[in-house]
């Protein structure tokens, strides 16, 4: 029987996780490739045979989704698998017409067919976009469960953007383990607030392996999700953020609507800085879709660290890279607190450099105000630096969750916003109570 010929298309992560699971020792289909879209520097290597099973001893090549019209027609592929999230309904829908218009059918996976089954209680936080405020509310779930004795083991949604034989299985235990793996700014991002709370951190490539290994040494799992995406594990409790800032995006997005319909626990975040109209939206949302879950409203908390002494300085705001580029923000923690300082914000759109200066040209709702913190890459992360020196800041103010002092060799201050969720209505300890995981 001929094998089904079929296609991923992801961006390192979502779609590697589909294919451990449904695809790689399954005979009746036939993986000729992957494409790789939104993070940069991801397509051109291989999905190595380390990790692609007996079916692709040579491993698999992963090309950009540019190429997606001609790979189709140049194989005779039969079915396009969509494998990477938060992507607007209507981009989905372009993408579908571009496939079914090259001979192909679209096929989007249920978010439960490739959830692993834990032998741990888990608990996710995911979100409806990208920069609600999953970290925080991350954070925040593994600080109660950590002052109620339980062992937490924070396993984080999938960042794989080196060398993917060496990242089957990461373990982060201190700062060091961040240079041992290599890890990118964005990693860095979602790590480093774990790893300083004493909270043992998991992620890689082939998570069912990660699973095994964090089971055993976990009361309790927190999948830390990313991207809007849905988890890789059955939760026992599946925890929301959605953002006040953003009302209406928790249906127009994929997969977040399908987080939003799944939610045990519903966030409402940054309600201190948006409209009630806007917190109204949200709730209507949740009334016509006839859900029916714990509705928790929060405020988002800003702190700037340092003193802030900041009143007539030129600064450069910096911001958390993804929630700028496809989460679709155009400012962030950084800049809103900025605002409540007499500082000078230089522009850095002109100065930019390298492939800091292509992130604005790509993503044209950045007009240059904030420098979004990219640095997937050594050379990116060069750029980003160069970029900053170009501007000769008096300061930088970065809303970012790292020390980015660590990474980036500036002879400026540097002014940290940290940020954390404040419940208004009801406590999550009083949530995880209820529901015995303490």
């Amino acid at each position: 029987m001929r094998r089904k010929k079929i296609i991923i298309m992801g961006a390192a992560g979502r779609d590697f996780h589909n294919f451990n699971v449904l695809f790689r020792d399954n005979g009746e289909y036939e993986v000729v490739c992957f494409t790789a879209e939104q993070i940069p520097g991801i397509s051109d290597r291989k999905y190595p045979k380390e990790l692609s099973g007996k079916l692709y001893p040579n491993g698999i090549g992963i090309y950009p989704e540019s190429k997606i019209r001609e790979l189709i027609k140049k194989e005779n592929i039969d079915e396009i698998i969509f494998s990477y999230s938060d992507v607007s309904n209507n981009e989905i829908m372009e993408k579908v017409s571009i496939v079914n218009s090259c001979g192909a059918d679209f096929r989007l996976l249920s978010a439960t067919e490739t959830m692993l089954k834990s032998q741990k209680p888990v608990i996710s936080i995911c979100a409806v976009r990208t920069g609600c405020g999953k970290s925080q509310t991350t954070s925040k779930i593994a600080s109660i469960l950590k002052s109620q004795g339980k062992k937490v083991v924070v396993v984080r949604h999938p960042m794989p953007y080196g060398d993917l034989s060496k990242q089957i299985v990461q373990r982060f235990e201190n700062l060091n383990d961040l240079e041992k793996h290599k890890c990118t700014i964005e990693e860095r991002e979602e790590y480093e607030q774990h790893i300083r709370k004493g909270i043992i951190v998991y992620a890689g490539v082939d998570y069912e392996k990660i699973l095994r290994d964090a089971e055993k040494e976990a009361d309790i799992i927190l999948w830390d999700g990313g991207n809007n995406d849905t988890p890789f594990f059955k939760p026992d409790l599946h925890v929301v953020v959605a953002d006040a800032l953003r009302p209406g995006h928790e249906v127009l997005y994929h997969p977040g609507q399908t987080n939003f319909l799944m939610a045990d626990v519903l966030i409402i975040n940054k309600e201190n800085s948006a409209k009630k109209e806007s917190i109204s939206i949200i709730l209507e949302n949740i009334r016509k879709l006839k859900m029916n879950p714990i509705v928790v409203h929060a405020d988002s908390v800003l702190e700037l660290e340092n003193g802030g002494k900041l009143d007539g300085k030129k600064v450069i705001i910096i911001e958390d890279g993804p929630t700028l580029t496809h989460g679709g923000m155009r400012i962030g923690a950084g800049y809103q607190k900025a605002k409540k300082h007499k500082v000078e914000i230089i522009n850095c759109k002109k100065i930019a450099v390298g492939s800091i200066k292509e992130v604005y040209e790509k993503y044209s709702h950045l007009d240059g105000t904030i420098l979004p913190a990219m640095g997937y890459s050594k050379k990116q992360i060069q750029e980003l630096e160069q970029t900053i020196k170009n501007a000769k800041p008096d300061a930088v103010i970065t809303g970012t969750p790292i020390d980015l002092g660590l990474i980036l060799k500036l002879n400026i201050p540097i002014y940290h916003v940290k940020y954390y969720i404040k419940e208004k209505n009801i406590e999550l300890e009083k949530i995880l109570k209820e529901r015995k995981f303490i």
